[in-house]
C-alpha cells in the first residue's frame, strides 16, 4: 500500500508527514517523531503505558490507526512538561514517590490529568476508577492516588503551591522523612529514555524466529532465501557462534540460540536484522527449518520416571539440582508426637508481566568493544558470559545498564543479549531489539511452580517435634536460577521455628516447559506459604489460636536455625505482637468463631474481593437504610 501524507496537530505543532498506512498513531509518534514519553507495556489497550490525548480525549495510542488520526490535534505527556517546569501533577508525583522503575508513569500522569481535567474535586474513589485503564507493576498504586489528591488540592487552592516543596531533613536525618528521588522529574516528564527508546544512525531492527516445538531435532537450517531479500542485513543461527556456546548463573547449559535441538515452545532458532520490522518479519518467514519431533514432558515429577525423555545428557535422571538437610532424626521425632499432619502445597508458575518488554541495542565500537545496552539485572555475570561466548576478551565487551522498567528478577538472565552481540558483529552496525507483551511471556523465565508434601509431628501442647518436606519444582529447559532458588527453599524451609528434627529435599527438575527463573522472594515464597498453611491446619486441629502455635514455636534471640546459623536477634515476636494488634485480631482457635467472625468489617479493614470506588457507594447505601 502507498504511504500516506499524516497531517495534524503534535504538541502545538503542525506537522505533515509520510506515515506508513500500517502504523499506529503509537509507533508515528514514537520512531517518526521521537516522542518517546509514551511507551509500550502490552500492544493491546491493557497497560495504558501509550496514553496520549487525541482531540482533548484520552486514548490508548497502540490501538489507533495513524490514519485514524488524520487532522485531529494530539498531546502527549512531553507537552505537560512546557520549557522543562513539570506540571503540577508531576509535581505531585515526585512529592509523593509515586514512581519507582517509571515506566507506567507518563501514561499514569496522562491518565492522571484526564481525571482531573474531567473533574477538577474529584475524591480519591472517583480518581481511582478513572485511572483504572493504566496499570503499575511497582508502587501499589496508593502512593499515586495520593500525588492526584495532592495536585488536585494544589489546583483548587485547598493546598498552598509549597506544599509540593521537598521536605526538610534536620541535621542530615533521612529516616522517617519524605525525601524526593532524584530520578523522578525525568519519569514524571518521559524523558527518561528505556533500551526500547535508543536509536542510533544506521541502526538495524532485529526479529527471532523461535521453536512452534516443545521438544524438538533441528535436522536443517535454511536462510538462504531469507538472505536474499533485499534489506536483510545479516541472519544468524547457533553456527555463528564463535566461543563457547552454553552460559546459565549456574549451569552452563542453555546456548545462545537452540543447537541440535530445541527444548521449549519459543526457544530462539535464528536471529534476523534487517533495516525495518517489516523486512525483519518477512525474512523469518522465509527461514525454512525442518524439525524431527521428539517425547516431551511437562510434569516435573513424570520426568523422574525412568523412560522419561532426557532434556540434557549431563542430567539423565532430569535432576537441575537437589538441596538435602538433615538435622536430628525425623522418624523418632514423629514416633514421638501426639499428632503428624502430611498435606500437599502446589504454587503455579508465574509471569513477572513487568511493564517493560525486554528489549537492547547493541553496537561495536570504534575500538572493537561489543557494547549491549539493555535492563540487565546482572550485568557483570552477563558481561563474563558474554566474552567466552564471542571469544573476546574481557576488556572487548562492555554492558550498560539502561533503565529497568520493572524486573522481579526476571531480567536476571540473559537470554538475547548474546544475538544482539552477534548481529552487531556480523554486519557491523547497531542493532536493536524489542520485544512484544507475545514474545516475552512466551520466551522468558517465569517463577518456579512447586509441588510440596509437607509432614509435621506436634505434641498436643502445639510444639512440633519434626518437620520433613519434599519440594519439587519445574525448572523448565534450561538451568537458569533453579540451583539458587532451590538452596534458598530449603534454607528457609522450616520457617522461623525452632524444630529439633528436620528432614527437608528440594529438587529443581528439568521439563520442556519455559524456563523457570529468579522472581521476588524466590524459593522463600514456595517454602514458606506451605509451612504456613500446615501451622493453620494444625493449629485447627489442635484447638489452638493460629498466633498461639506461632509464638510456642517462634526462634527467639540466639536461636539457631536448622542450616547451623546463629540469629543474634530475631524479631518474629514483635512482628506477630504488632500484626494481632493492629489486625483486632479475635482469640480462638480457627473452629471457635462460628460463622461470623468478630474481628472483620472494622472501618479500618478493607473488605476481601472488594474493588476501589465501589467502597464509597457501598457505605452511602448502608447509610440511607
Amino acid at each position: 500500500m502507498p504511504d500516506l501524507q499524516f497531517q495534524a496537530t503534535i504538541n502545538g505543532r503542525k506537522i505533515s508527514r509520510s506515515a506508513k498506512p500500517h502504523q499506529r498513531l503509537l509507533d508515528f509518534i514514537r520512531d517518526d517523531l521521537n516522542l518517546t514519553g509514551n511507551k509500550e507495556g502490552c500492544g493491546a489497550g491493557e497497560c495504558g503505558t501509550c496514553s496520549v490525548f487525541v482531540d482533548g480525549t484520552l486514548m490508548k495510542s497502540c490501538l489507533l490507526p495513524v490514519a485514524k488520526a488524520q487532522g485531529t490535534t494530539i498531546e502527549t505527556v512531553e507537552a505537560l512538561a512546557k520549557t522543562g517546569e513539570l506540571s503540577v501533577l508531576q509535581k505531585a508525583f515526585h512529592k509523593t514517590g509515586a514512581s519507582q522503575c517509571g515506566y507506567c508513569i507518563p501514561g499514569m500522569v496522562m491518565a492522571a490529568t484526564a481525571a482531573l481535567r474531567t473533574n477538577p474535586f474529584a475524591d480519591r474513589e472517583e480518581i481511582k476508577e478513572r485511572l483504572g485503564g493504566n496499570i503499575c507493576r511497582c508502587t501499589g498504586y496508593q502512593k499515586i492516588f495520593d500525588a492526584v489528591e495532592l495536585a488536585r488540592d494544589v489546583q483548587n487552592g485547598t493546598l498552598p503551591a509549597s506544599a509540593l516543596m521537598e521536605d526538610e531533613a534536620e541535621s542530615g536525618d533521612f529516616i522517617g522523612k519524605n525525601v524526593r528521588r532524584i530520578d523522578t522529574p525525568s519519569k514524571v516528564s518521559g524523558r527518561l529514555k528505556y533500551a526500547a527508546d535508543m536509536t542510533m544512525p544506521g541502526m538495524l531492527h532485529v526479529q527471532v524466529l523461535r521453536s512452534p516445538y516443545a521438544h524438538a531435532r533441528i535436522v536443517s537450517i535454511d536462510t538462504s532465501a531469507a538472505e536474499a531479500i533485499e534489506g536483510v542485513a545479516g541472519i544468524i543461527t547457533s553456527a555463528d557462534v564463535p566461543g563457547e556456546d552454553g552460559f546459565g548463573v549456574f549451569v552452563n547449559d542453555q546456548p545462545v540460540m537452540a543447537q541440535d535441538k530445541v527444548r521449549y515452545v519459543g526457544e530462539a532458532v535464528a536471529a534476523v536484522a534487517a533495516e525495518d520490522l517489516l523486512i525483519a518479519k518477512r525474512a523469518l518467514s522465509s527461514i525454512n527449518v525442518i524439525y524431527a519431533p521428539l517425547p516431551s514432558v511437562f510434569d516435573p515429577e513424570e520426568a523422574l520416571c525412568p523412560g522419561a525423555p532426557v532434556l540434557h545428557d549431563y542430567a539423565p535422571d532430569n535432576v537441575t539440582k537437589h538441596i538435602p538437610i538433615r538435622v536430628g532424626d525425623t522418624e523418632k521425632g514423629f514416633a514421638e508426637s501426639d499428632l503428624v499432619i502430611e498435606e500437599t502445597y502446589s504454587t503455579q508458575p508465574i509471569e513477572h508481566a513487568y511493564l517493560e518488554p525486554e528489549a537492547g541495542l547493541t553496537y561495536v565500537d570504534h575500538d572493537g568493544v561489543v557494547t549491549i545496552v539493555s535492563p540487565d539485572q546482572n550485568i557483570t555475570h552477563h558481561r563474563h558470559m558474554l566474552a567466552r561466548i564471542i571469544a573476546k576478551p574481557i576488556s572487548k565487551v562492555r554492558f550498560i545498564m539502561s533503565p529497568v522498567g520493572g524486573g522481579f528478577g526476571g531480567k536476571e538472565d540473559m537470554i538475547y543479549q548474546g544475538m544482539l552481540a552477534l548481529l552487531a558483529m556480523k554486519t557491523q552496525r547497531p542493532v536493536r531489539l524489542v520485544f512484544t507483551r507475545e514474545d516475552s511471556i512466551i520466551s522468558t523465565a517465569k517463577r518456579h511452580p512447586s509441588r510440596t508434601v509437607l509432614r509435621m509431628g506436634l505434641m498436643r501442647d502445639g510444639r512440633i517435634r519434626a518437620l520433613r518436606m519434599k519440594m519439587i519444582c519445574d525448572g523448565g529447559a534450561y538451568g537458569l536460577s533453579t540451583e539458587g532458588v532451590m538452596r534458598k527453599a530449603a534454607i528457609l524451609a522450616a520457617g522461623p521455628y525452632v524444630i529439633p528434627n528436620v528432614r527437608v529435599d528440594t529438587f529443581g527438575i528439568y521439563t520442556n516447559n519455559t524456563p523457570s527463573g529468579a522472581f521476588r522472594s524466590f524459593g522463600a515464597l514456595q517454602t514458606a506459604f506451605a509451612t504456613e498453611s500446615h501451622l493453620d491446619i494444625c493449629a485447627e486441629r489442635l484447638g489452638l489460636d493460629p498466633f498461639q502455635i506461632r509464638r510456642i514455636n517462634a526462634m527467639r534471640d540466639g536461636a539457631l536455625t536448622h542450616t547451623k546459623a546463629k540469629l543474634g536477634s530475631v524479631s518474629l515476636m514483635r512482628a506477630l505482637d504488632a500484626l494481632e494488634k493492629a489486625s483486632g485480631w479475635e482469640t480462638g482457635a480457627p473452629t471457635s468463631r462460628g460463622e461470623i467472625r468478630g474481628d472483620l468489617d472494622r472501618p479500618d479493614i478493607r473488605p476481601p474481593c472488594a474493588l476501589g470506588a465501589r467502597f464509597a457507594a457501598a457505605e452511602k447505601r448502608e447509610a440511607a437504610e
